[in-house]
């Protein structure tokens, strides 16, 4: 059958970290924890405003393990996951009519409304084009830049250490969103030279709600004093669980990238009867881009559940997803291509293999072709 609908565009998927080097990752974390904790430390946590702290001390002792895992000066965890993270850091750091430096591409919906709540003035420059943005530098408008690391278009190829250092070398200083990215990637923003890496912690198997900033000392000060309350602050029991989750991470994120890889050659070579083209993409999570032969993508993931396939995120790589994700593109990356909602579905391993992945997608299209009616849920 003669392929038909629109053409997925080229991605540009960031690196990701070889299973060994994953392990060495692993490796290095637990050498951060045993010089922060003592044995039985990791077994209590505390509660409460502790004096001279403002939060548990299992929380303090969690913040100072990230900040020297990630070479940070400081740590602060949050409530509110990563949505949270971005918005203690950009409160932290910009105000109400403040410039502020963003990548020309749809913003994400979450970081929209901390964006809008804030009233800053955001400017965008096309972070793929590097005179562009050393051109928007060169104004001498901007105290500081926005970056998210993953893509915001389907078709960005800017290398986010590029753009850091472009923004350092021009005296702007920079927060990055690191969801998706962090433990994923070679190496997190605040890693690559920004001021703060806000990311989600639930995203890497902790528990709901918590997230992290990692960065500059001045910034997570100010993020630890606007949180003041008592019922802001991460709890000492939170925290521990996500340092303990935190410890399988980079091993777990090494294999479902090896998969992916795997399961996107399998099907470029023609595997699955019914796939039309195929691209590997950071939208948002890593994950696979199938575009089908048919406009069937909407109805597809609801007949994927029936043979084992999670129908909708939970977190994206949270504690509860086990089954493969067959689901719609991201809000985002359909703002920028809408005509690929009926023709593409997005698919990530999570814990599964490729031949599971493989199966229930060629069992799904033969069930869509066999019936053709949408699934109802």
């Amino acid at each position: 059958m003669t392929a038909e609908g629109p053409a997925l565009p080229e991605t540009f998927p960031l690196a990701t970290v070889p299973v060994d080097d994953a392990v060495a990752t692993q490796f290095r974390l637990l050498e951060h924890v045993a010089a922060h904790f003592e044995g039985d430390e990791l077994f209590t946590a505390d509660a409460g405003v502790v004096p001279g702290l403002g939060r548990p001390r299992t929380t303090a002792k969690v913040e100072a393990v990230l900040a020297d895992f990630f070479g940070a000066e400081d740590a602060a965890l949050v409530q509110g996951a990563g949505t949270g993270a971005i918005r203690a850091a950009l409160n932290a750091a910009v105000g109400a009519g403040d410039p502020l430096l963003i990548h020309r591409a749809p913003v994400y919906r979450t970081t929209d409304v901390t964006l809008r709540g804030i009233g800053v003035e955001t400017v965008e420059a096309d972070f793929n084009d590097p005179a562009a943005l050393t051109e928007a530098l060169g104004s001498g408008r901007f105290r500081w830049a926005y970056v998210q690391h993953t893509r915001q278009r389907l078709g960005d190829s800017y290398d986010p250490g590029a753009v850091l250092a472009a923004c350092a070398e021009a005296g702007v200083r920079t927060l990055v969103d690191d969801n998706y990215a962090v433990l994923r990637v070679p190496a997190a923003g605040v890693e690559l030279g920004a001021d703060a890496s806000c990311f989600s912690l639930f995203k890497l198997h902790g528990p709901e709600g918590v997230g992290a900033v990692v960065g500059a000392r001045d910034l997570v000060a100010r993020v630890r004093e606007d949180n003041y309350s008592g019922g802001g602050q991460v709890q000492g029991h939170q925290a521990l669980d996500a340092l303990r989750a935190l410890t399988h991470v980079p091993v777990m994120w090494a294999v479902q990238s090896r998969v992916g890889a795997e399961v996107a050659e399998r099907l470029t070579a023609g595997e699955v009867p019914g796939v039309a083209e195929v691209r590997l993409a950071n939208a948002q999570d890593r994950c696979l881009l199938v575009r089908l032969d048919r406009p069937v993508a909407r109805e597809l993931p609801a007949t994927a559940k029936r043979f084992g396939a999670a129908p909708y995120p939970v977190g994206s790589n949270s504690r509860y997803e086990i089954a493969p994700l067959f689901y719609r593109m991201s809000s985002s990356s359909l703002d920028d291509s809408p005509g690929l909602a009926d023709w593409t579905v997005r698919i990530n391993p999570m814990r599964a293999g490729a031949d599971l992945v493989i199966d229930i997608l060629r069992r799904s299209l033969d069930a869509t072709a066999a019936d053709p009616a949408p699934v109802k849920d």
